[in-house]
């Protein structure tokens, strides 16, 4: 019962985060090509969500059901490598005529949060989710660790985009 109360108020949280708020609107990119973005993506660095803090190897999987929905399963351990597992099964639905850069996130029927595809590197090994509220982002790659060099540049593209990077924090991987 209380993982579905947790549910239940992170999808209230994300739903209503923001609202009023005057940033400018936030771009997504133009195209993701979705076969190619399936597949295992590990957080690198986030503003977390009350779940996710003290997150560790933290993995986000998307698998492609045959009726165009997503199928999401997020893995970390809390609080440290060896902490007990979490496990999250969201499903993702892509929002008609958006490119398939904005996705509505569903943790618990009928909420759905924004997910807006903001930046996806050509080779498909880096990305980053963002939000219209900017009060939480995912940097994500296919390899447990980025160049410092790139996470730099990701963050000075959050902080363009209105993010107050003060608040992203890097999530601890070890594999």
């Amino acid at each position: 019962m209380k993982l579905t109360t947790r549910l239940i108020a992170l999808t209230l949280l994300l739903l209503t985060a923001g609202v009023g708020a005057e940033e400018k609107p936030m771009e997504t990119v133009p195209q993701v090509d979705l076969p190619r973005f399936m597949g295992d993506w590990y957080v690198i660095a986030n503003i977390p969500t009350f779940i996710e803090k003290g997150a560790h190897n933290a993995v986000e999987s998307y698998a492609l059901n045959p009726d165009g929905t997503i199928a999401t399963t997020f893995r970390f351990r809390k609080g440290a490598f060896d902490g007990p597992e979490k496990v999250y099964h969201p499903t993702g639905f892509v929002v008609p005529n958006t490119g398939n850069a904005l996705w509505g996130m569903q943790f618990i029927w009928p909420f759905k949060a924004e997910y807006m595809v903001i930046r996806l590197d050509p080779e498909y090994s880096i990305t980053v989710i963002g939000r219209t509220a900017r009060d939480y982002v995912w940097v994500m790659a296919r390899q447990p660790e980025i160049p410092e060099a790139k996470l730099t540049e990701i963050m000075a593209f959050l902080k363009g985009v209105g993010y107050d990077t003060a608040l992203v924090q890097r999530v601890p991987q070890r594999w």
